[in-house]
């Protein structure tokens, strides 16, 4: 079986290289929008396309549930469903399950849960989501996994890893490596102590899964706990194969990631925060409902290219916002998503020419206060 990942450049733990996947290779770091149920909130493939996005994200449990990934086979998979060309990861679900505290039955066949949108009793086990996964066609898909509450107790941590483990080997099990072109990437765990997360890894990692993620955090930790066991963790990861932090996705997280080594990050936060105004630029964060920006004819951000800051000045986008315009939430979700891939794209060529360090302090110096909050400073 072909490698799914090439190591390019190293500058310390950070990392530069190409995620090969069947609809393309992907230099990472990469940041990838999230399409939840086949589709990025505001944007259209072509937006992606032109903003340069190679991968997107889909959800199993709501790809599942509405419209059913029997439909979506029939047309042709995701790509052919929601007509994108690049490459598609899907998780596995087990998040959205797991945050169904009062719906769901853990036991270790899998996940009992009863459907958020109309009650209906279903079972997640790790074969039923590689075969959801695979009638989806995504390019990554992601192993069942728990995802344990922060504040969970030690004893609980211990015993919710033990079954993820024996998920995972069942996983492998379904779909053996090289079974098709679709990759199969599995997911430690660990909680918030340190030796379970490295039991973890060893667990996980000693299977033959194509890449490798770290789950559970971004969870209610503040940052200086989210960073420490990302220090932690993520040089445990083979090295030869693609890390994946998964659900974070601050600036400021991204480039901290990106200096422990990981190459894959996903979060809806770009086009949340554009449709609720927030948006991110060369010199810090913008909330456009400000009435500063009322007759302020500059660009969004001098320093971007993207569609809405080459056409249209803050004082318009303010405008189509107050005025609730549905045009808002698009100019503002291209623009965010540029930052973000700009970003990631910015980590890499630091790496590659042996200045991350540089890199990664200009940006921690843009978001200090973001540092602060998350310390309660």
């Amino acid at each position: 079986m072909a490698c799914a990942y090439t190591l390019m450049a190293t500058d310390n733990r950070a990392r530069a290289g190409i995620l090969h996947t069947a609809h393309g290779d992907i230099p990472t770091p990469i940041f990838m929008p999230v399409g939840t149920v086949g589709s990025v909130k505001a944007v259209a493939p072509d937006d992606l396309q032109a903003i340069g996005a190679p991968i997107i994200l889909g959800n199993t449990y709501h790809l599942y549930l509405r419209p059913g990934h029997e439909l979506v086979a029939r047309h042709g998979g995701l790509h052919g469903f929601a007509s994108w060309p690049g490459a598609i990861l899907t998780d596995s679900g087990g998040f959205q399950v797991f945050s169904l505290s009062s719906l769901r039955k853990i036991r270790e066949e899998g996940v009992e849960f009863r459907s958020h949108l109309d009650g209906s009793k279903h079972l997640f086990t790790p074969e039923k989501v590689l075969e959801i996964q695979l009638a989806l066609n995504s390019d990554i898909m992601m192993m069942l996994d728990e995802c344990v509450p922060y504040g969970a107790s030690r004893e609980y941590t211990e015993k919710s890893l033990g079954l993820t483990s024996r998920w995972a080997a069942r996983a492998i099990d379904a779909y053996p490596p090289g079974s098709a072109p679709n990759l199969l990437f599995g997911i430690t765990q660990g909680g918030f102590y340190r030796e379970l997360r490295t039991r973890s890894v060893e667990e996980i990692c000693a299977l033959p899964f194509d890449g490798f993620a770290i789950g559970g955090l971004s969870v209610g930790e503040s940052k200086h706990e989210m960073y420490e066991l990302l220090e932690h963790t993520a040089p445990q990861l083979p090295a030869d194969k693609p890390r994946y932090l998964m659900g974070v996705g601050t600036p400021l997280d991204i480039v901290t990631g990106i200096s422990q080594g990981i190459d894959m990050f996903d979060c809806v936060l770009p086009t949340r925060n554009a449709r609720n105004g927030t948006l991110y630029t060369s010199v810090g964060k913008i909330n456009i409902r400000g009435r500063k920006y009322a007759e302020d004819d500059g660009p969004l951000d001098p320093a971007c290219q993207c569609y809405t800051c080459r056409n249209f000045s803050r004082a318009y986008l303010r405008h189509l916002y107050v005025s609730k315009e549905l045009l808002s939430f698009r100019l503002n979700s291209v623009h965010n998503l540029t930052y973000f891939l700009n970003l990631v794209r910015g980590a890499r060529a630091a790496i590659l020419e042996g200045r991350f360090a540089e890199y990664h302090a200009g940006i921690a110096d843009l978001y200090a206060d973001e540092w602060n909050r998350g310390q309660g400073l």
